[in-house]
């Protein structure tokens, strides 16, 4: 039986290669800030609130000027359709029947125009900005082409934070036939035979559409070789002149890098550390919240990743001043244990979660979310880094 995130979980964990479970379930070396997000989380505790009508309750609103479920969003994660094979189509469309934003990372295995041919609502394009521009170019054009409606930039990937699991299972998509790989791939045969079973197995955004790229086969080796260390606010003002749609900026943790987005074309920042995988020893995506929002709430919206497992961690942010958060391994944990249904089953867990919470706190529509419900107030965290 299902009930939570952490079954999800445990069910993924059973039914997903160790290398690609892994990749999800880790944090950069000693994986202290990965584990900050969700302490932090935790930490933030509710007012109970009795006597008031909670019998008529909202959690709908817009991300981005688009109608939501909920203030939640789907993240961009690389090697997605490594957890369930064809996992960016199952995702896309659990989360467009859902009623949430789905956002296709760079480093997919499906490819934009996968996802695009086999979804109706439009979904947001997440982009690394690499040394090749002129395939940066092309990559943005064919995201417009799909019908994207969100770009999402992230700048906090200049380099690679090295992430210790990754590199002792020796990840690599598809998987080397090594005797290690083989004896783990032979105690999962739902996901050996999904894989059988499709013909998207690398990258599909950036194998064929780069010249001596038809053989790329270690995300390691393409992020070292290809991610640029001189990105910096003048590439996201040349970005914003190449999209006219929705620009998003993921990777801010201080007020004055939000506000920089914003002053080079940004409508929303996303505060994240990147779930921990970058810069271990930094402080939670939770704990830089309060002082973003105090900066630029009033020039764009603020959104928010990074341990978020949970409906309470979803009203947590949003009573802290976020307009949305995302969740990457909550979906990925489902969509590793059921596929699609699983991916689905997640997003049910993380509304009712929010729903009851809300209703417990007094609160019946989740745009009157505030500081109150939470006993800290409007910033427990009074240590976080503020410049």
């Amino acid at each position: 039986m299902i009930t939570c995130v952490d079954d999800l979980r445990q069910l993924a964990r059973r039914r997903v290669p160790r290398m690609f479970y892994d990749y999800v379930d880790a944090g950069a070396y000693t994986e202290a800030t990965y584990r900050a997000n969700e302490r932090d989380l935790a930490h933030l505790t509710f007012v109970q609130r009795v006597g008031i009508d909670i019998s008529d309750r909202k959690t709908n609103g817009t991300i981005l000027g688009q109608p939501v479920t909920m203030p939640l969003a789907l993240a961009p994660t690389g090697l997605t359709g490594m957890q369930h094979a064809d996992g960016e189509i199952l995702a896309a469309r659990a989360a467009e029947r859902f009623g949430v934003p789905f956002t296709l990372s760079s480093m997919s295995i499906c490819s934009i125009e996968d996802v695009a041919q086999a979804t109706r609502s439009p979904f947001w394009f997440q982009l690394y900005v690499m040394k090749d521009r002129a395939f940066i170019e092309r990559l943005v054009a064919r995201a417009h082409a799909a019908g994207c409606t969100a770009l999402v930039v992230t700048v906090d990937l200049q380099v690679q934070g090295q992430r210790h699991k990754d590199i002792l299972n020796g990840l690599s998509t598809p998987p080397k036939p090594t005797l290690r790989n083989l004896i783990n791939l032979a105690t999962k045969p739902r996901w050996c035979w999904g894989m059988a079973n499709t013909r998207r197995r690398t990258f599909g955004n950036i194998v064929g559409h780069v010249a001596g790229t038809d053989d790329v086969s270690s995300l390691a080796g393409w992020v070292s070789q290809q991610f640029d260390q001189t990105l910096s606010w003048k590439d996201v003002l040349w970005l914003r002149g190449l999209w006219d749609r929705k620009l998003v900026v993921k990777g801010v943790m201080t007020p004055d890098d939000a506000q920089a987005a914003i002053d080079h074309g940004a409508d929303a920042v996303i505060v994240s550390n990147h779930g921990g995988r970058q810069l271990d020893g930094t402080h939670s995506s939770v704990s830089a919240l309060p002082a973003v929002v105090a900066r630029i709430s009033t020039q764009a919206e603020v959104h928010i990743d990074g341990g978020i497992r949970s409906g309470q961690d979803l009203l947590r942010v949003k009573a802290l001043g976020a307009h949305a958060a995302y969740i990457g391994r909550p979906f990925l944990y489902g969509l590793g244990a059921m596929g699609e249904a699983g991916v689905r089953r997640c997003l049910e867990i993380i509304h009712r979660e929010l729903d009851i919470t809300m209703a417990l706190c007094g609160v019946t529509d989740i745009g009157d979310v505030d500081p109150s419900i939470l006993t800290g107030g409007r910033n427990p965290f009074q240590q976080a880094v503020t410049p």
